[in-house]
């Protein structure tokens, strides 16, 4: 069976476009979508991602929305103190023993954001 190697992208509605990307772009170091040849996007580094489905009741997440991001870091202690000197409300939500260390964020339209900090091997 032919499988998916990894993920593409992510498209979704926005208010303001242009502003949410750059809000991405300024918070999260998330490279614009290249408009020309030279232009590089975002190249995410490689590692686990997960795919799951919630139930449509769950209370993990913001129950107005139909999905969260999670983006992996390398350093959540220090993403947590960048975005919050940068006026963004962060929430260290624990960890999961096996799993990592894991914090919570809204974009300025509100999609929930997840940040997981994979255990190390």
């Amino acid at each position: 069976m032919e499988c998916v190697t990894g993920f593409g992208g992510f498209f979704f509605r926005s208010e303001n476009p242009e502003g949410l990307a750059s809000w991405y772009r300024d918070m999260l170091g998330i490279n614009l979508v290249p408009t020309a040849a030279d232009q590089t996007p975002w190249m995410a580094q490689g590692g686990p991602t997960v795919f799951a489905p919630f139930a449509a009741d769950t209370d993990y997440f913001a129950a107005d929305k139909a999905f969260m991001l999670n983006f992996r870091v390398e350093h959540l202690d220090k993403m947590a103190a960048q975005l919050e000197d940068a006026g963004v409300t962060v929430k260290m939500v624990g960890d999961m023993p096996g799993i990592g260390r894991f914090a919570h964020l809204t974009d300025p339209e509100g999609t929930p954001i997840e940040l997981w900090e994979p255990v190390q091997d």
